[in-house]
């Protein structure tokens, strides 16, 4: 950056396994999480937390304004991708589907995203991902329609 330019900027990005198959078994799932980590910290940015369940992850990070949330969505889906794929980690080809949600937050939010995205297992046995999905579109005011969501099957 710049002398004189500051930042402080935190968002949760959501991305999803392609058709939401479930394929980020558990037994691997931290794996993919560290290597995405790493994909973050390599292009500048900082990893808050990434969690998520088979179908999709949740990414929080302090984004460095240096660089699009579209381009470090865009790194993270094709190297994960290619790392997943690379080392056989699924049964059939792997892909995210395209989009992604972002969502900003202040300072003073960072323990309770913090948690929430940590407890992404427990909060599934209670609500669907597509509920989860639309309650935050809502929450947030985006406008969408249902025919632009992910493949919710």
């Amino acid at each position: 950056m710049k002398p004189g330019s500051f930042s402080q900027l935190y968002v949760q990005i959501v991305i999803v396994v392609k058709y939401r198959n479930a394929l980020l078994k558990k037994d691997f799932r931290d794996t993919v999480f560290k290597y995405i980590s790493g994909i973050i910290t390599n292009n500048g940015h900082k990893t808050i937390i990434v969690n998520g369940v088979e179908d999709h992850v949740h990414i929080f990070i302090g984004l460095n304004p240096k660089e699009s949330i579209s381009d470090l969505v865009r790194d993270i889906k094709k190297d994960s991708s290619k790392f997943i794929n690379q080392n056989n980690l699924t049964p059939i080809r792997f892909h995210w589907q395209s989009g992604y949600g972002a969502f900003s937050y202040s300072r003073s939010a960072i323990v309770n995203v913090y948690k929430y995205i940590e407890n992404q297992e427990e909060h599934h046995r209670k609500k669907t991902f597509k509920d989860e999905y639309v309650e935050l579109l809502k929450y947030y005011e985006v406008c969408f329609e249902d025919r632009f969501l992910f493949d919710f099957f």
